[in-house]
């Protein structure tokens, strides 16, 4: 068996299972927003970009102390019942190498890592490539990574599997934890990630083998990896970008079109054939997430001003008087008043 993904988007669906883990371990999502400069949003709609999704994971670690141990409590609490579609495909497949296959085929759906599995001689192994090898990912989230692969494994045969090794490009906090939790010796500053398993575990049957799930599941996740390779407006994944980029400052053209893996000039010809401009899409973005904030109650407006990225009340004021001829305020009980009838 060998499969490798191969990636075509940059925007990345975090599942709600997530946010429940995190909650189980007495994290709170908006923590993890804050710390990570997200919006708070994310947990209502929770897409973001490769970066972003990163500083969560950077953000969650920081938050849970010791890596080792941010590793195994998530791994061991995400309930099999909050899987995302990808993951159920998995969980409820033939037998474990079934599983790792459709693991890695759908990965293609979640990047920004790839799996490459292999099988030789009594072993079979699994390593995890980052999709841009400059911008590698956090080690909580390549840790997080690998034992959710020997979890599926132990959930879906019932059995307590075991790797024969583990490698870590870095320090991964705890390591007699790790080697307690994988049950094999770990070795950090490898150089790679990856989790090497006993090959004679791949034939073993998953006892949540569900053939009439997997005959929705499939043919629905291959139809998503599809439509995932169809290419979007320009001005639409900018403009997404830009919202998710407002926190704390303004998002400039550099960083946007470094995001997009493209010049500045190609990104300005892009929007200008859309017949628009990346200060007009900044406007656009700005205008929609003050509004989406203001009908948050919970929100106070110089929260607000922070999030969509102006250092102080009185610039939002204006450039929202600009917008809806109104005051936040006014705007804000007026809206709720409509909404309340």
């Amino acid at each position: 068996m060998n499969a490798h993904t191969s990636p075509a988007s940059n925007r990345i669906k975090i599942p709600p299972g997530f946010w429940a883990g995190l909650s189980e371990l007495g994290i709170a999502s908006h923590e993890v927003a804050r710390k990570a400069q997200m919006p708070l949003t994310i947990v209502t709609e929770p897409t973001v970009t490769d970066t972003q999704y990163f500083a969560i994971w950077e953000a969650y670690s920081e938050l849970i102390g010791d890596t080792a141990q941010g590793i195994i409590k998530l791994a061991t609490v995400y309930e099999t019942a909050k899987y995302p579609p990808t993951m159920l495909a998995t969980y409820h497949a033939r037998d474990y190498r079934d599983a790792l296959n459709r693991m890695a085929r759908y990965k293609q759906l979640c990047p920004p890592e790839s799996l490459r599995i292999s099988e030789e001689g009594e072993h079979c192994t699994i390593e995890l490539e980052w999709l841009h090898a400059e911008q590698p990912g956090p080690p909580v989230l390549a840790g997080i990574t690998l034992a959710c692969l020997l979890e599926l494994g132990r959930r879906g045969t019932g059995q307590p599997l075991t790797g024969q090794l583990v490698e870590f490009s870095h320090t991964e906090g705890d390591v007699h934890a790790l080697e307690d939790y994988f049950g094999c010796p770990i070795q950090m500053g490898a150089g790679r990630n990856r989790l090497i398993l006993h090959r004679k575990d791949l034939d073993r049957p998953f006892l949540s083998y569900n053939e009439e799930l997997l005959e929705i599941l499939t043919p629905a996740l291959d139809r998503s990896l599809y439509e995932q390779k169809r290419s979007r407006s320009i001005t639409e994944t900018v403009k997404w970008i830009m919202k998710r980029s407002l926190t704390g400052g303004r998002p400039d053209i550099q960083t946007i079109a470094k995001e997009l893996s493209m010049s500045n000039r190609t990104l300005q010809r892009r929007l200008s054939d859309e017949n628009t401009s990346f200060n007009h899409l900044l406007i656009e973005a700005r205008h929609e997430q003050a509004r989406e904030y203001l009908a948050d109650p919970s929100l106070d407006i110089k929260e607000v001003a922070f999030l969509i990225g102006y250092e102080d009340q009185n610039s939002f004021y204006r450039a929202f008087r600009q917008w809806e001829g109104d005051t936040p305020t006014h705007w804000r009980t007026e809206h709720s008043e409509i909404s309340s009838i």
